[in-house]
């Protein structure tokens, strides 16, 4: 339902890529909170007045808010084990598949372990061009005349290099000749490209929700068939990422990129946001934007995609989840003919920086025009750590729903915030990551205002424990939230495939309510003790250019 509302939002040219950049992460954020916002996936959660925004109206609704939620579910969660099927192929892909027979359609999420931490300083960017790329087609998919195709795609790269070392020695004249050179060929090449053609099969066979999503930490392709769509699936994923050509409309594609990241900086809150995390980290790969800086994007190349490809997106770095009308041993059958031709490569060394832990506080002021916000945010362990639980709890009880702590004293009671927002794990959680707490100020207020009415609640979950009721309440919550996603296909393949990368083993996910039970008030301020210091204490200020 999500999704399609979604559809009609976002312009469409076939593909994933042909969307601006606000749109595409709405997108995103919105696939992920219908698929994974309680637990892995870094979880963005808005308390707003109570007109909702379109944002707002755009969310699924928690089981919690229209009916009481369910005693247990440990029974159905019992059975969907096992109805789980995992194996692994010999190249090292793994696959995880759920049957559910209730309707005659399979979701399908192809998760690759790679996203933008992985690009080396330099080329960054990489991994959302990369995103886009994959939708162009193969060898054989998405081209009239490979063979005719080949040669001026050679020759587009060789002009590409040739103009870069005429602007570097300053020759204008030449520059000139060889970019009019250039956009002749590339005309030509484009006359060879059967626009989308990949997007075009699927979805002529039905396919639904056909998108891509590229975080800090993965990259995800996703989308929905007809049961009896199964091996035409089998031969397009894998034909995807076993002959690419990624050259095809790459210079296309790259200006697509950076016009989304134009876009992105001409935003207040982005910019802020972005200024945020380059101060609360300096060392590792979260400091930088998803979508890569400028001129990063401006030099990257067909060959550093093709590197990066052939690095990271190798059989054992992807984890392929399917759920719905499908019977396991036919897909085991299908996977081997189809995804076995994929050749075993070696594990990528990983040259990600630990970052140091902060040892005072760090703060970032902007001036833009913009409605003033104000950002705070606490270095936290990463999602494997046994207290990964607590944080979700401690969103919940500060500022998930109308009821929760944040929203009832800075927007209902001292007015001070027009709303209230955070996340629990950004800008990433496979790694170390933050808490982060964000609001607009109301009119009159200031940001000091805000930090200072946000400290005291903040003191107050480190000081007094959180009372048996307001717990329950909020594992209630979860518990509501959880199951609506484990009501959808796509849901359960985003959770299966995350859970199996970032923690080890799909069964985790099922672990998840054992673990919301057994957490105490004293767990939850245990951990606000540890976490909520001054010296690990990042604060951001956008304040409007008339203050």
């Amino acid at each position: 339902m999500l999704l399609s509302k979604l559809k009609r939002l976002i312009p469409s040219s076939g593909c994933a890529i042909a969307v601006s950049i606000r749109l595409r992460r709405l997108f995103a954020i919105l696939m992920m909170l219908t698929i994974l916002s309680w637990g892995l996936i870094p979880q963005i959660t808005i308390a707003q007045p109570h007109t909702a925004s379109p944002l707002q109206q755009l969310l699924p609704r928690s089981k919690s808010q229209t009916a009481p939620a369910p005693t247990s579910i440990q029974p159905y969660l019992d059975r969907a084990i096992k109805e789980v099927t995992e194996f692994r192929l010999d190249n090292g892909l793994k696959f995880i598949v759920l049957e559910r027979h209730q309707a005659p359609v399979v979701s399908f999420v192809t998760y690759a372990d790679v996203g933008a931490v992985d690009e080396p300083d330099g080329k960054t960017g990489m991994a959302h061009v990369l995103e886009h790329m994959a939708f162009k087609g193969t060898t054989r998919i998405g081209t009239k005349d490979y063979q005719a195709e080949k040669p001026l795609l050679d020759r587009l790269e060789q002009l590409d290099a040739q103009i870069k070392a005429a602007e570097a020695d300053s020759q204008e004249n030449e520059v000139a000749r060889l970019q009019a050179e250039f956009e002749q060929v590339k005309l030509q090449a484009g006359q060879l490209v059967k626009q989308n053609e990949f997007v075009q099969i699927a979805r002529q066979a039905g396919a639904t929700d056909l998108n891509a999503a590229t975080t800090t930490d993965a990259t995800r392709y996703f989308y929905s068939l007809p049961a009896n769509k199964l091996e035409l699936w089998m031969s397009l994923e894998s034909e995807r990422f076993l002959e690419p050509e990624f050259r095809r409309e790459f210079y296309k594609e790259k200006d697509a990129v950076l016009e989304e990241r134009l876009q992105y900086q001409n935003s207040p809150t982005d910019v802020m946001q972005e200024k945020f995390f380059d101060t609360a980290f300096k060392v590792h790969p979260y400091r930088r934007p998803i979508d890569g800086y400028e001129e990063d994007i401006r030099n990257l190349t067909p060959k550093d995609i093709q590197k990066f490809f052939e690095t990271h997106y190798i059989p054992s770095n992807l984890t392929i989840a399917i759920v719905g009308d499908v019977n396991p041993t036919e897909v085991k059958k299908l996977a081997q003919i189809y995804f076995g031709r994929y050749q075993s490569k070696p594990q990528p060394i990983s040259q990600i920086p630990p970052e140091p832990p902060q040892t005072k506080m760090r703060e970032v002021t902007l001036q833009l025009p913009s409605q003033p916000f104000y950002f705070e945010g606490y270095h936290r362990p990463a999602v494997t750590h046994p207290d990964d639980v607590v944080y979700n709890i401690i969103g919940y009880l500060l500022w998930v729903g109308p009821t929760s702590r944040l929203y009832k004293s800075l927007v209902e009671q001292q007015q001070l915030a027009l709303g209230v927002s955070g996340g629990t794990s950004v800008p990433g959680n496979k790694y170390p990551n933050l808490i982060v707490f964000s609001a607009p100020t109301a009119s009159g207020h200031t940001v000091d205002e805000l930090a200072t009415a946000l400290q005291k609640e903040i003191d107050k979950l480190k000081t007094e424990p959180v009372s048996a009721t307001e717990l329950q309440r909020v594992k209630t919550q979860i518990k509501a939230g959880l199951l609506n996603n484990l009501n959808s296909n796509m849901g359960m393949a985003g959770l299966l495939s995350e859970y199996e990368v970032k923690t080890g083993s799909w069964q985790n996910l099922f672990k998840y309510l054992d673990e919301i039970a057994v957490v105490t008030p004293a767990d939850i301020q245990r951990v606000a003790k540890a976490t909520f210091t001054p010296e690990n204490r990042t604060i951001g200020k956008l304040l409007s250019q008339e203050e």
